[in-house]
């Protein structure tokens, strides 16, 4: 949902947290140009009318609450199936993150925040709202210090009926109060019992009741005392001891009876009267409890009269036996038994397993030790563990051993599965060299980090490839990890397209895997006086030889549409014969030409040792004259322009005057006889 806009207003920057019911982001309310927390409802609950009435009664809770430690909810609202609540952003971490670096606290600290939490409960309890679910991670505080009691999310007015759904208790089951256990209703006093697990947390770094399941964890919060904190943490005064041992009585009546009352012990416990104070002394946590286990006396059986006690002695009747035949009959009754109580003594001793020594099969592979104990009647029970000291499959430890048991005894074999596989993570992505950072950290050596660097489009250093693949399990006592490490793209040289046709360069780019600007950008036609129609004059933006990457597809070609049709190339005859600068020697003349097709190109380069005519070639346009420059050894020796004009003079030569007729009076201009002199537009043609 990240980049989403809600409402026409909030747009969703950042997931910043999570809970069971709802995931919060860090958004911005365009309206008001602020940061706000946007709690948005998980999509599994969308149809869920109950999670939808509880979502909503979170909101109508805090909204109802105005408080400097409580988090203020601006909006609430729906978009589609999306329900949303709009709440003020807090910059800082939650209490939770705090525990888990600095705890224990200092005592002064945790004495500040627990207060906090007591008038942000005090203000709630006010307006008959509890808030159901006091734990760190619903408590933030600010980078100012402010802490703020956020998340009514289970919170409910106080004259509500009950806390169950279903048989189903809702809250977080580590600071669940013994009547929230219970199912029975949960009112102010069980909040304050919260509250003295999270100040029990804050002081000592670990949690009062600890289980292996919920419900082992509610029971403890039923049935156990709870270690004293200073048996913990030996720091803590006496005075918080007995705050913490107040706030958590399973008896509610022997807890604070306010959120007001135990702030205000919470302001005084740390006062010099009070340092010293005596430990509080409870009535047994029993006591209030009916359906306790009671002690009831034996009932012995002499209890009652037996039948016949008080009957009268009545006179034995009967004809007077021979004496001897008595002890007859009772010396053959006792031989007999004996005789019975012999065979059967020996039946039994036949029939009663024999005891046997137990063999040492500790360190030897599985089936070996099941043998050695198949042969001599004893039977095992297997359990594995994973175990780095011994191979997998071999038995770690026996129970019993070195004794003799009777056979068909069970005989506890733990058996090793090797060395516990840990799961690879992907690197994929990221930055090789704080990746082999993070690594060598953490024990690995660059025998065990090989590296492969290949050309990619990913930028240089980035890793692209690695073994074991993400989620493959590895043997951390033999670690062998291999990166695929991106080069960045492949360099290559830019080829010369000058001179080919269209068609011949857009090949060449191909077989290079490289390619033209798309549409009309990549080709451009100019006039050229160099190249013929059709034929590329330039690239960009590489010259020649020029490093590219690899699949680069930004180039233009600049193509020729063939000379302008205005330009004209003529030979014109330079006015000044070239000297040498002294009389039989040679002189170095160099010409530069400004034309039409060049600026200040080397046009001519010769040795004179007499004087010389010299003719030039240019280029002219009627906007672009040819200026000729001619040095003579490096010193400006001439200047000479030629126009578009001195072109058209050439191919159109002026008429020649008429001849007058005899008739007509012409006056002869008196002048001197003067020889003609080759002028721009009269120079001979010539190369």
């Amino acid at each position: 949902m990240i980049g989403q806009e809600l409402g026409g207003r909030y747009e969703l920057l950042d997931r910043v947290g999570g809970g069971g019911m709802a995931i919060v982001y860090k958004g911005h309310d365009l309206l008001l140009n602020r940061n706000v927390a946007v709690k948005v409802l998980r999509q599994q609950y969308v149809h869920d009318e109950e999670f939808i009435r509880r979502f909503r009664r979170e909101a109508q809770s805090a909204a109802s609450l105005s408080h400097p430690n409580v988090v203020s909810i601006y909006d609430v609202g729906q978009e589609e199936d999306i329900h949303y609540i709009v709440m003020e952003y807090i910059e800082g971490m939650t209490l939770n993150d705090l525990i888990k670096e600095k705890a224990p606290l200092q005592v002064e600290d945790a004495i500040h925040i627990a207060t906090q939490i007591c008038d942000a409960l005090d203000h709630a309890h006010s307006n008959q709202i509890i808030h159901r679910d006091i734990k760190p991670h619903n408590i933030l505080i600010g980078k100012n210090g402010r802490v703020k009691v956020t998340d009514f999310g289970i919170a409910r007015a106080a004259t509500s009926s009950t806390i169950t759904q279903t048989g189903s208790v809702i809250g977080s089951v580590h600071y669940f109060s013994p009547e929230h256990a219970k199912g029975i209703a949960a009112g102010a006093k069980s909040d304050l019992y919260s509250l003295g697990i999270v100040l029990y947390q804050m002081l000592t770094g670990k949690l009062p009741f600890l289980g292996e399941s919920p419900i082992s964890v509610a029971l403890k919060h039923l049935q156990e005392n709870v270690e004293e904190p200073r048996k913990v943490n030996p720091l803590i005064p006496q005075s918080i001891e007995n705050i913490i041992l107040k706030a958590m009585r399973k008896n509610p009546d022997e807890r604070y009876q306010s959120a007001k009352e135990m702030m205000s012990d919470l302001e005084t416990c740390m006062l010099p009267e009070r340092r010293n104070e005596p430990k509080l002394s409870f009535a047994d946590a029993d006591e209030w409890d009916e359906e306790r286990t009671r002690v009831v006396p034996a009932i012995r059986s002499d209890s009652f009269p037996q039948d016949g006690d008080d009957d009268d002695d009545v006179p034995k009747r009967g004809k007077k036996k021979k004496s001897w035949v008595a002890p007859v009959v009772w010396t053959v009754i006792l031989l007999v038994t004996i005789v019975g109580m012999w065979f059967g003594v020996k039946y039994v001793q036949d029939s009663m397993p024999k005891d046997v020594p137990i063999p040492n099969v500790e360190g030897k592979p599985l089936e070996e030790a099941q043998a050695e104990l198949k042969a001599v009647n004893l039977n095992y029970r297997i359990t594995e563990e994973f175990n780095k000291e011994t191979e997998k499959g071999r038995v770690i430890r026996q129970s019993p051993s070195a004794m003799k048991i009777k056979e068909g005894s069970i005989i506890n074999l733990t058996v090793s599965k090797g060395v516990e596989k840990q799961v690879m993570q992907s690197y994929i992505g990221k930055k090789w060299s704080a990746v082999k950072q993070e690594l060598k950290s953490a024990g690995y050596t660059d025998i065990q980090l090989q590296t492969e660097e290949i050309f990619h489009k990913e930028e240089k250093d980035t890793i692209v490839a690695q073994t074991p693949n993400a989620n493959d399990e590895f043997d951390p006592m033999k670690p062998q990890f291999k990166f695929t490490i991106s080069k960045g793209l492949e360099k290559k040289k830019m080829p010369n397209l000058t001179g080919k046709t269209l068609n011949e360069a857009k090949g060449i780019l191909t077989s290079m895997n490289l390619s033209l600007t798309p549409g009309a950008e990549g080709v451009v036609e100019q006039p050229s006086y160099d190249q013929p129609k059709g034929r590329v004059i330039a690239q960009h933006p590489y010259k020649p030889d020029e490093d590219v990457d690899d699949g680069a597809g930004d180039i233009v070609l600049f193509v020729s549409s063939g000379p302008p049709a205005n330009a004209v190339t003529e030979t014109f005859m330079l006015n000044k014969t070239f000297e040498p600068a002294t009389a039989g020697k040679t002189s170095k003349f160099r010409i530069v030409v400004s034309d039409a097709r060049k600026e200040n190109s080397e046009y001519k380069t010769m040795d004179v040792s007499k004087n010389e005519a010299v003719s030039v070639q240019v280029t002219l346009t009627p906007d672009k004259n040819a200026v000729v420059q001619v040095y003579r050894d490096n010193t400006l020796y001439d200047t000479q322009t030629f126009t578009y004009q001195d072109y058209l003079k050439t191919k159109n030569p002026p008429s020649p005057s008429p001849t007058p007729k005899p008739s007509e009076s012409v006056k002869p201009v008196d002048a001197p006889a003067q020889s003609p002199k080759s002028s721009p537009s009269s120079s001979p043609g010539g190369r």
